[in-house]
């Protein structure tokens, strides 16, 4: 009975224990356009998929992304390519909720809009 309820605690624990989560973060919002993210061993710096600010509203797009996406959040990248050796991807925070994207579209911050 013993060795019974030691096997039922241990495959409880393995279970019932969240496995731990690698995601990036965001390391700095550099411009409306572009981000820094992290891991645990990597920084990578991403471009904004079909993003176009224009240069008024370029300060508040940057303080919008900074605002919902600050330092240290966690967020997922779906990439799309490369640009002039920068990767080009859209950033969703890590429930996918919220792309940045489709944040500056919904403040008319942006001036092109692209097909997913």
């Amino acid at each position: 009975m013993k060795k019974i309820s030691r096997i039922f605690i241990i495959v409880c624990l393995i279970v019932l224990n969240p496995a731990t989560v690698n995601s990036a973060e965001i390391l700095q919002v550099e411009s409306s356009n572009t981000i820094l993210v992290g891991d645990q061993n990597r920084n990578l710096t991403i471009g904004l998929f079909c993003v176009d600010v224009n240069k008024n509203d370029e300060l508040e797009a940057t303080n919008l992304l900074k605002s919902e996406f600050p330092r240290g959040s966690k967020v997922k990248i779906k990439p799309y390519g490369f640009k002039n050796n920068i990767l080009v991807a859209k950033v969703f925070d890590i429930k996918g909720t919220k792309e940045m994207t489709e944040l500056l579209v919904s403040k008319n911050l942006t001036s092109e809009i692209c097909p997913s």
